[in-house]
């Protein structure tokens, strides 16, 4: 019995380790504390019962004791995002000690799970890089009801597709965005054949903007895609009005083809 227990010990001495090495958030009773996550969060793990937890946003995990809960001793909260691991000890607090957490670099593991692709903070931080570069000689172009519209780069990067699309407004009249669509088409529709259309979603979109006045530019990033010859990504602008103007901007595959290539 003695040897059994001293094999036990053995075997957990190095969790109690790891725990000790941990982080530390003080959780005071009748207060909630909130952790930030620079990404959306995937997945949460609490050792313990005596919390609720859950996710008012995307990238934030709120933390509390139950209220029938007479005493807490610790627990350990595990939190993963999209590219990361986290885990912190929390033990008893009082009142005054930080109630909102960000989750810090120094804090993360990095996680490798192949298939996952970049993560929402990776796709915006090129998107970002993207639109800071001229727009330079378009690659399409369209005008209808005083609306010019432009394709002015796609890249790549790894299996992503970035679209750098613009418009610009040469009335008076505000635009009021009701919708933005893509959309792989026929390129010619007969009567007697029936069009067959599918609508695909982006991964990320850079800026949602309500309304414009004179210019909008954007970047729209997908997951790699294919359609043959004979088909077209149309990008369709949608106005709110009742007569509302739509601009339909035509995307070849050899637009596509011709991406140029981002650093990773």
């Amino acid at each position: 019995m003695k040897k059994l227990l001293f094999f036990l010990m053995v075997l957990s001495a190095p969790f109690i380790y790891a725990q000790d090495k941990l982080p530390v958030v003080y959780l005071p009773e009748n207060l909630t504390i909130h952790f930030i996550s620079p990404e959306p969060i995937q997945y949460v793990d609490i050792s313990t019962k005596e919390l609720l937890g859950d996710l008012p946003l995307k990238n934030v995990l709120r933390l509390k004791l139950r209220d029938s809960l007479k005493s807490f001793t610790g627990s350990v909260v595990t939190v993963a995002g999209e590219k990361f691991i986290a885990q912190y000890r929390l033990l008893p607090g009082y009142p005054g000690v930080p109630t909102e957490i960000d989750i810090v670099p120094e804090d993360m593991r990095p996680l490798d799970i192949s298939g996952i692709g970049l993560s929402q903070n990776q796709l915006k931080s090129l998107a970002l890089s993207l639109i800071a570069k001229s727009t330079g000689k378009h690659m399409e172009k369209v005008k209808a009801f005083g609306i010019k519209g432009r394709l002015n780069h796609v890249y790549t990067v790894g299996d992503y597709i970035f679209l750098d699309i613009s418009y610009h407004n040469k009335t008076n009249l505000k635009y009021d965005i009701a919708d933005f669509r893509f959309k792989v088409d026929d390129k010619k529709v007969t009567k007697a054949a029936n069009n067959q259309s599918v609508e695909i979603k982006p991964e990320f979109v850079l800026f949602s903007p309500p309304a414009f006045s004179k210019n909008y530019r954007n970047i729209f990033v997908f997951k790699k895609m294919t359609f043959p010859g004979n088909k077209v990504l149309h990008a369709e602008l949608s106005e709110k009005q009742l007569s509302g103007r739509i601009v339909t901007l035509s995307i070849s595959y050899q637009d596509i083809l011709d991406a140029d290539t981002l650093p990773n």
